[in-house]
């Protein structure tokens, strides 16, 4: 199998001690609730070839209504913002686990952002976001709103949309957090309505461009999958979002869909299992679509050595497709560059082809 392509990992999270009291779901005895840092997640990928990686937001409590009222409900996300400024820049302080050299590995980061609270509170979060970012401003190429908890219809509210449209006229990308597998068929039917109403009546050149989380998270402890509806739905979905091509997918969050008796068996029992929807994301998306990602460190959980046995699902999953090294390189990380818009100085740092 092929292996040393140069790698952007386009999903991990990462927050310091003594912040995770403003996390949202750090409960005491959520194996999570604990610090995570950029000193951790290099032991963990130690010794593939992580030339960068992208941030995503970790659910920082929040409050809409306070947050469009007096900005006070945005406190904490802003938080997260400075954060990453720190790590960005080379800037940490002491205990947070990551160093002025560091700084080189934060390829982007996608902060929270109050989407459904519409295009007016959206500008003013942006000029706050972009003051606690300071001069890692440029490192910030997206943002997101998680989904997978909220109530149905909250993706197709005006609010919502119109915040779609400005962060494309702004060219930032949108992180969609669903979950088929827990929610339902109506996370992935609001998705792909969300996307073509908030391309509706937009110049191509200032669509927003989507970037699908967890491969949408399905059910990956179906087994036939030739009568399950839940997999036919999810499938049909795929191949229908697929057709935006400024709609892209993330090759992750696979474990936390699977059964636990499946998730420590060896690489080779894995991909097997899950082949099905590998196979259909590669079909609908294509490389050129695809980007590798770990949810780094929720896949942890329940996993021992899990992100380099999720690397090597991914690489399997190259292998038996028969891909050119063209296409490998855009799943390892140029697909990642390309959607997120991501700049590198020295272009040949990554060697990567558009």
């Amino acid at each position: 199998m092929a292996e040393g392509f140069p790698i952007i990992d386009s999903h991990i999270h990462l927050y310091p001690e003594s912040e995770i009291p403003t996390l949202s779901w750090a409960t005491p005895e959520n194996p999570l609730a604990k610090q995570h840092s950029l000193e951790d997640y290099k032991a963990a990928t130690s010794p593939s070839p992580v030339k960068g990686f992208v941030f995503l937001e970790t659910d920082r409590k929040h409050d809409l209504a306070a947050g469009v009222k007096d900005g006070s409900g945005w406190e904490y996300p802003l938080m997260e913002v400075s954060w990453l400024r720190r790590i960005a820049l080379g800037q940490p302080k002491p205990g947070e686990g990551h160093t002025a050299e560091d700084a080189s590995l934060c390829s982007a980061y996608i902060p929270w952002a109050p989407i459904p609270s519409g295009a007016d509170a959206m500008e003013k979060y942006l000029a706050k976001a972009e003051e606690a970012a300071g001069d890692s401003w440029g490192n910030v190429r997206g943002f997101r709103y998680l989904l997978q908890d909220k109530p149905d219809g909250t993706a197709l509210g005006e609010g919502f949309i119109e915040s779609l449209k400005l962060l494309g006229r702004k060219g930032y990308v949108f992180d969609v957090g669903v979950n088929q597998h827990h929610r339902g068929r109506i996370q992935l039917e609001e998705t792909v309505e969300m996307i073509d109403k908030a391309h509706d009546g937009v110049p191509e050149e200032e669509q927003v461009v989507f970037i699908l989380n967890h491969l949408c998270k399905p059910d990956l402890t179906v087994i036939n999958i030739h009568t399950d509806t839940s997999f036919i739905a999810w499938r049909t979905a795929m191949f229908t979002l697929s057709k935006c091509s400024s709609t892209y997918m993330k090759l992750s969050g696979g474990f936390s869909e699977m059964d636990d008796s499946l998730k420590n068996r060896p690489v080779e029992d894995i991909f097997e299992a899950i082949m099905p929807w590998l196979s259909v994301v590669l079909a609908a998306f294509g490389p050129s679509r695809i980007m590798f990602g770990s949810d780094w460190p929720v896949c942890t959980v329940g996993v021992d050595g899990a992100w380099e046995k999720w690397r090597q699902i991914v690489d399997r999953l190259c292998y038996m497709a028969s891909l050119e090294d063209e296409d490998k390189e855009m799943i390892w990380g140029g697909t990642a560059l390309k959607a997120y818009g991501i700049q590198t100085e020295p272009r040949s740092q990554f060697e990567f082809v558009y």
